[in-house]
């Protein structure tokens, strides 16, 4: 190995050795944050460093980072705790303190030794360490300011403060503070037996109070001043609109002056032609409405008629249906029995094979039991063999006698029932004819008494007697057809009962029979078997029987039956009610119109309802006159119960005007006292005469000429 090899071999283990070394230094040095400093005890002592980094070994040392960012404490000072000011008024305050480890190795040592490095900044450490410091500052430095003084000079406040606590706190450092929240504390938290807070509350008042009385001042004068502003615009604005008012009536007046004369004449022309005109259409309206009444009378008699066809129809198709409902449900009455009677002889077949299949269990037991008697059994067996068949064929006789005779009865049964619905049902045909006739009578009487008033009474009894034949007969109709369906049922069950009972005791004695061959082993069986056939027989017949009480036919027909009752009792008592009402009106119209000469127009109701309006709109007339003042006044005024006096009234605007009857005998009455109202010269005038033309319109005589008032005979207007 030569000098260079070796060289290199050094080489080498110098940069491993740098290497390892370097690692070594990497994982044992630790360097700070800006906001850091590293605190480290143990071998060599308590070492700070700031900004640099350290070696620490894991074994010799332990190290600890310290922060030494600015940290915000706030403290506050509230409600029963709040700051009292120079002048012993209590203020709401929060102050944020801005506190941090002075970056200084002496002061960061310092903090070491008191704290934890790792709880150096906490909130809740630094609040323990100076709250009460800050609390004291703030209660010397406030003591020195007023209430208002710390809104105004808020800097010197916080200077003022900085100064009390000082930069330098035991290694921390204060950088600056600010006043976040400052309010008065409110009256409610004051506590009045607290001297500085009784002074403080007389304070408020007396200010709060100063301040107010001068709002409410400026307040009141600042009303009064816009009111008289108002006042002063409304009263100019008044006495514009009247100006403006009094001109245009006084336009209106002029225009409405020359408009009436340059009109007068031609007005007095058109109402002669208006009234002619008038008079024809009137005649021709009464003609159209006669003519449109006695259409509108006979439609509504062909509808009448027509609905009354409908109903008959209904009436009958709707009979028709119940009448076959009925008979459908008999037949499915009749099925389910048929449908029992089957399910019961199967019921019995089953009990046989049972019973045989028993007999024969019971005839291998004992052949084996009694193996030595074999002979006797066989004899009494051939003994047995020749009874039975003798028994069956003396039941099977009795039994086609019996079956034949019940068949006869039932199809005579049949025969009776529909006898029995043949007689209903043309009993039904003879009612709804004698219904018929009714209605034809009770129709013709209506037409013959159409004019006295009553005959829609008359045609309700009518309708009621048809209504309640009708309803008899089809109670009778049903209730013989559910009476013949009852017998019929009745006697079915009745025969086929008695076959079933007498085919059990033909059974019965065969079983006898087969006893007496095996006497000693069959008495019981026999016994018991008889027995249970006996009672299959009565449950049947008793089934028959409830069949027969409880059949739907029946019970429907007596719930139909009291319905039908029911609502002939309603129609009956409504029918009543308006006989009364047609007799009451027509008492009330005869003595009201005992001496009234009247023209009938219109048939049924329509003459009554007519009177009946007539009467009420020449009521309504008294009672519109009655409770008005202005039409009292205007009574008294122009008629004042005096026919006399009424021509008097008009002799006095007629000649005040300068007219004659003789010219205006022609003209409407509402035209004279238009034309009145146009020449007369006073507001008053015109008012009477105004009042005096509602008056002929509320009376309906505004349209009538002047002459028909009977009030120009004789007398000319001077």
């Amino acid at each position: 190995m030569g000098y260079v090899e070796i060289a290199l071999y050094g080489i080498g283990g110098l940069v491993a050795l740098a290497v390892v070394s370097f690692f070594i230094l990497s994982a044992f040095y630790r360097k700070p944050g800006p906001e850091e400093a590293i605190v480290r005890t143990g071998m060599g002592g308590l070492k700070v460093q700031t900004g640099r980094g350290m070696i620490i070994v894991p074994v010799a040392h332990a190290a600890d980072k310290m922060d030494l960012s600015v940290k915000r404490i706030e403290i506050a000072r509230e409600g029963e705790d709040g700051l009292i000011c120079q002048d012993n008024i209590r203020a709401d305050i929060r102050v944020a303190f801005y506190v941090r480890v002075n970056n200084q190795q002496t002061d960061i040592m310092q903090v070491a030794e008191m704290l934890n490095p790792k709880r150096a900044s906490e909130i809740n450490q630094l609040r323990e360490l100076f709250e009460a410091k800050f609390s004291e500052a703030l209660k010397t430095v406030g003591k020195q300011f007023d209430f208002v003084s710390l809104y105004t000079d808020r800097d010197n406040f916080r200077e003022q403060i900085l100064n009390v606590i000082g930069t330098d706190l035991n290694g921390y450092r204060l950088d600056n503070c600010h006043i976040d929240y400052l309010e008065q504390t409110p009256l409610e938290s004051l506590n009045p037996q607290n001297i500085l807070d009784a002074e403080g509350i007389k304070k408020i008042t007396e200010l709060t109070t100063q301040e107010n009385m001068k709002r409410n001042a400026f307040a009141v004068e600042e009303s009064k001043v816009i009111k008289q502003q108002n006042v002063d615009r409304d009263q100019a604005l008044y006495e514009l609109e009247r100006q403006r008012v009094d001109a245009e009536e006084k336009q209106k007046r002029e225009i409405a002056e020359i408009t009436a004369r340059n009109q007068a004449a031609a007005a007095q022309v058109q109402e002669e032609e208006r009234q002619r005109a008038e008079s024809a259409r009137i005649i021709a309206e009464e003609q159209i409405q006669v003519a449109e009444q006695n259409k509108d009378r006979q439609i509504i008699v062909a509808l009448r008629n027509k609905e009354r066809t409908d109903q008959v129809e209904i009436e009958r198709v709707e009979k028709d249906r119940m009448l076959e409902v009925t008979e459908r449900e008999r037949v499915v009455g009749l099925a389910d029995i048929e449908k029992d009677k089957a399910i019961e002889i199967e019921k019995r077949n089953i009990q046989e094979v049972i019973r045989e299949r028993v007999m024969v269990e019971r005839g291998v037991v004992e052949e084996q039991e009694n193996i030595k008697n074999t002979q006797e059994i066989m004899t009494a067996d051939r003994a047995k063999t020749v009874a039975v068949t003798l028994a069956e064929k003396d039941a099977q006789e009795a039994l086609v006698v019996q079956v034949k005779a019940a068949e006869a009865e039932k199809q005579s049964a049949e025969f009776g029932a529909q006898q029995v619905v043949i007689e209903a049902d043309a009993q039904r045909d003879a009612a709804e004819r004698e219904m018929q006739a009714t209605k034809m009578l009770a129709e013709a009487k209506i037409a013959d008494q159409a004019a006295g008033g009553l005959a829609e009474a008359q045609v309700t009894l009518a309708k009621a007697d048809a209504l309640e034949k009708e309803g008899t007969a089809e109670a009778s109709v049903i209730q013989r057809k559910g009476e013949a369906e009852a017998v019929v049922i009745d006697q079915t069950g009745s025969a086929e009962a008695t076959i079933v009972q007498k085919k059990a005791v033909a059974e019965a004695k065969g079983d006898e029979a087969m006893a007496v061959a095996t006497e000693k082993v069959g008495t019981a069986e026999a016994s018991v078997m008889g027995l249970k056939f006996n009672a299959e027989a009565t449950g049947i017949k008793e089934k028959a029987e409830s069949m027969k009480l409880f059949h739907a036919a029946g019970k429907e027909h007596e719930e139909f039956k009291l319905q039908l009752n029911k609502d002939k009792d309603i129609q009956i008592a409504a029918i009543d009610a308006q006989q009364n009402i047609a007799e009451a009106q027509s008492e009330i119209v005869g003595e009201a119109l005992r001496n009234s000469t009247i023209d009938i127009v219109g048939g049924e109701t329509t003459f009554f309802d007519k009177i009946v309006d007539s009467i009420k709109a020449g009521k309504s007339v008294d009672r519109f006159i009655g409770n008005s003042d202005v039409l009292t006044d205007v009574k008294n005024t122009f008629f004042n119960g005096d026919n006399e006096y009424f021509v008097a009234q008009l002799r006095q605007f007629t000649g005040q005007f300068g007219i004659s009857f003789e010219d205006v005998k022609d003209l409407s009455v509402a035209a004279l006292v238009g034309r009145l109202i146009t020449m007369a010269d006073t507001e008053d005038d015109k008012s009477r005469l105004e009042d005096l033309l509602r008056v002929f319109r509320g009376a309906g005589v505004a349209s009538q000429k002047v002459a028909s008032l009977g009030l120009t005979d004789g007398n000319q207007a001077k």
